[in-house]
């Protein structure tokens, strides 16, 4: 198990300011810690994953969030930073405590798996190209939503890159590559 941060412990603290009617953006951000990109990146792309793609306009609210935060990790910055609009957007509480329920589970087992290995592939340059992805899936989301749950695809590539990031594991950056470029195969096959 790596010492980075363990993605049950940040379901626990988005799931503790969770029990009112209704959440925002910004106490998500707080309670992930606004110094620390990764979990701010893997929390949204987890929620897409998760039945919460369901909901109208969710999807596209994650991929902008995943965008923003991913072209903030490119720029090198140490802090996250959204407009108004997005720290002001709220989710209704009921459903965000059942899909961090339902996270919880996968989230146990990520944490069972992980170890510091195949660090290349998580420090730069080639972190650099998992951003790089991270923020094409964030843009590609919103336009995804028009045929649903299929930004949930996208949720998971970004969901195995930000892991990989957070705790240092190059094996889950590694499988988070191969599904866009399984993806991006699967869809040139199709449109040709």
């Amino acid at each position: 198990m790596s010492d980075a941060m363990i993605i049950t412990d940040l379901l626990g603290r988005v799931r503790q300011i969770a029990d009112g009617d209704r959440v925002s953006v910004a106490a998500i951000t707080t309670a992930l810690g606004r110094d620390s990109l990764p979990p701010n990146l893997m929390i949204p792309a987890l929620a897409v994953v998760s039945p919460l793609s369901g909901v109208p306009l969710f999807s596209s609210i994650c991929g902008l969030l995943i965008a923003l935060i991913s072209a903030q990790m490119l720029m090198g910055r140490d802090r996250v930073w959204l407009p108004g609009f997005l720290m002001r957007r709220q989710v209704s509480g009921a459903p965000l405590r059942n899909a961090l329920d339902w996270m919880r589970r996968p989230a146990a087992f990520l944490d069972r798996v992980t170890e510091v290995r195949l660090t290349p592939l998580v420090r730069r340059p080639m972190r650099w190209v998992t951003e790089l992805i991270c923020l094409c899936c964030g843009l590609a989301m919103p336009f995804l939503e028009l045929v649903p749950f299929t930004s949930s695809l996208m949720g998971v590539v970004v969901s195995l890159l930000a892991f990989g990031m957070l705790a240092r594991d190059g094996a889950f950056a590694l499988l988070g590559i191969m599904a866009i470029g399984g993806l991006v195969t699967l869809v040139l096959k199709v449109v040709t």
